[in-house]
């Protein structure tokens, strides 16, 4: 097998959404989180700008890494794999551990300060798929969740701020006095 460190968008999304989905994890259902926290804001928004959201942050490098060794330290959790005590930290949850939040603040920064306040309150009020991985991973014994939750509450906050973005962006457009402005770029 060819040995590899660097994937291009495309395989970064791919191999996102394959480690989502063996953990029980939709792109709609973090697109569905997305939707319910912009939908308070404006009415303009529609569920597939905020499933496109969801696919972009799932693009991006610091994504995959956070995400593929999040996924990773939960499941070797699941499997006795880590050695105690930060096994039985990590499979209860632990409160005072603050290290999964850590991922999700870094992850939703990737947004800015915007991104990290959409994480504080999708983090506090646990919607959707959210409030189900949290559930299950401190009621199972099997199941680890510590840092999924997180991520995924992160990634819906991240694809939130990122509708905000693109519809703040539309009005601007709006203004007679705009004129485009030609940019090779794609974030």
């Amino acid at each position: 097998m060819n040995k590899r460190a660097l994937y291009n968008r495309e395989e970064m999304l791919e191999m996102n959404v394959k480690t989502l989905n063996e953990r029980g994890v939709t792109v709609d259902e973090i697109a569905d989180i997305a939707y319910q926290q912009q939908m308070k804001w404006s009415d303009g928004i529609s569920m597939k700008t905020c499933v496109d959201s969801v696919e972009k942050i799932l693009s991006l490098r610091d994504t995959f890494h956070l995400l593929q060794l999040g996924a990773e330290i939960d499941r070797l959790t699941e499997e006795n794999l880590i050695r105690e005590p930060l096994r039985e930290i990590l499979h209860s949850d632990l409160g005072m551990f603050g290290i999964d939040e850590l991922f999700g603040l870094e992850l939703a920064g990737l947004y800015g300060t915007i991104g990290k306040t959409n994480f504080g309150d999708i983090d506090v009020n646990k919607p959707g798929i959210v409030a189900r991985l949290n559930d299950e991973g401190k009621t199972s014994k099997e199941a680890c969740h510590t840092f999924l939750d997180d991520i995924v509450g992160a990634i819906a906050a991240a694809a939130s701020t990122r509708v905000a973005q693109i519809l703040n962006e539309e009005e601007a457009r709006k203004d007679p006095s705009y004129k485009p402005l030609t940019l090779d770029i794609d974030l």
